[in-house]
């Protein structure tokens, strides 16, 4: 193979993995900020919770209908928070259950530190879940977020009752081109790590504070952007290689906790080959199908957001279904 024929499969790769790195999402809230919102409330705030030996994120924990409600974490894509990823779908998650969903580090207003890894985001929902008092959760990861969500299960699976897993897939990389341009990121970055670091840190130091009142009159599309400006695109060189380097096909058979797969159809950031993949190697994994893209949970959310609710409904129910005959 010519360096030529690599050139452009490297190319082609970094395209794809600028899709990944948010741009599906980016052009859909952008899209938002043209035309029509969907009918929903702006979140309320997300408050500072500090996560004993390991910094600073922000938090949004709705109470859910009881206290003994089932308890949903959400784990956002990368570019975003955990509120602008999941706030089409807070209101009716939070009709049924306690929804958790917080901002991973080097986003929004989530942990500063001096390196990104997935195993670093899953140790920080950990300690989200100690600081909060729950002892486990149904995580349910968008994208960047279920690579999380998969890794979370793998290093503290006694902490995940369920897991539903969205537009993601078992690994990030897989032709010849995707592998090129990952190990160039990675080489890149290795010079500029520090340099990003501290930029997201400046970034991070001034973005406004938050208020406390609820933002229920507030204009969703002036909020969405608010929000997806707070993640800094220094940080996306950085995340995008760590998720070059995960790949959980070695061991997600073995997951043994009622689990959900959402397979949007016409997906060309993350692969649907690889989203049906990622189903199959899963033992018993519920299937659903929605027939739109990658950021199909911003614009093409009445053909989505029903799937992705009967799933989640499907999953908690085998979860309680499971503690019951336990």
């Amino acid at each position: 193979m010519t360096f030529e024929t690599i050139g452009r499969h490297s190319a082609r790769a970094g395209r794809t993995a600028a899709r990944v790195g948010g741009q599906a999402l980016v052009r859909g809230l952008r899209r938002l900020a043209d035309g029509a919102t969907p009918d929903v409330p702006v979140p309320p705030p997300a408050r500072p919770l500090d996560l004993p030996d390991r910094g600073t994120t922000h938090v949004l924990d709705l109470p859910g209908p009881t206290p003994d409600a089932p308890v949903l974490l959400l784990m956002h894509g990368i570019a975003t928070t955990g509120s602008l990823t999941w706030f089409s779908v807070l209101d009716e998650l939070s009709r049924r259950y306690r929804v958790v969903t917080f901002d991973q580090r080097w986003h929004g207003r989530g942990i500063l530190s001096e390196t990104f890894t997935l195993d670093d985001c899953a140790d920080d929902a950990v300690a989200v879940l100690d600081a909060l008092g729950i002892d486990r959760a149904i995580v349910v990861g968008y994208s960047m977020g279920g690579a999380s969500a998969q890794v979370l299960w793998h290093r503290h699976p006694d902490r995940v009752a369920g897991l539903v897993l969205c537009s993601t897939s078992a690994r990030w990389q897989g032709h010849l081109g995707e592998r090129v341009f990952f190990l160039m990121l990675r080489m890149a970055n290795e010079g500029l790590l520090s340099v990003a670091a501290d930029k997201v840190q400046t970034h991070a130091s001034a973005l406004p504070p938050l208020g406390e009142e609820a933002a229920a009159d507030a204009d969703l599309r002036a909020w969405c952007m608010a929000e997806l400006r707070s993640t800094s695109l220094w940080s996306l060189p950085v995340v995008m290689a760590e998720l070059g380097k995960f790949d959980a096909t070695a061991w997600i058979g073995d997951v043994a906790v009622p689990t959900g797969v959402l397979v949007t159809a016409r997906d060309r950031a993350i692969p649907t080959e690889r989203q049906r993949q990622l189903a199959a190697r899963i033992p018993h994994a519920i299937v659903r199908y929605s027939p739109g893209g990658h950021a199909s949970l911003v614009f093409d959310l009445p053909r989505w957001k029903p799937v992705f609710l009967e799933l989640v409904d499907s999953v908690v129910e085998q979860v309680v279904e499971d503690a019951v005959t336990r």
